[in-house]
């Protein structure tokens, strides 16, 4: 029974630690992709992307800068995949979105 008690409060600590040393930007950034993203892309640092197409956001670093999608992300992403929704974020938005894309670097 302590074993058990013992392990689920280690669980909770591995669980819970990340997201208490993210910066509010970060916070709200990881929000917005669980919200509006998730379904296609992963949006952690270990899960495979729902939608095999949809490049793992741990990965865009690799393709792009992250600074660089600040003007895409306030014109408007267009991919020309017939899933991928076009959308345009305001500049908080933006700033807390590419926050957390640094953030899984």
């Amino acid at each position: 029974m302590l074993r058990l008690a013992l392990r689920q409060t280690l669980f909770m600590l591995l669980v819970t630690t990340p997201a208490l040393a993210m910066s509010p930007a970060e916070q709200r950034g990881k929000t917005f992709a669980i919200t509006n993203c998730a379904r296609c892309h992963s949006v952690d640092r270990v899960t495979p992307s729902p939608l095999k197409i949809a490049p793992p956001f741990r990965t865009l670093h690799l393709r792009y800068p992250i600074e660089a999608l600040g003007e895409a992300l306030a014109e408007g992403i267009s991919t020309g995949h017939p899933t991928m929704p076009e959308f345009q974020l305001e500049p908080d938005q933006i700033n807390d979105l590419l926050s957390y894309l640094k953030s899984l670097e």
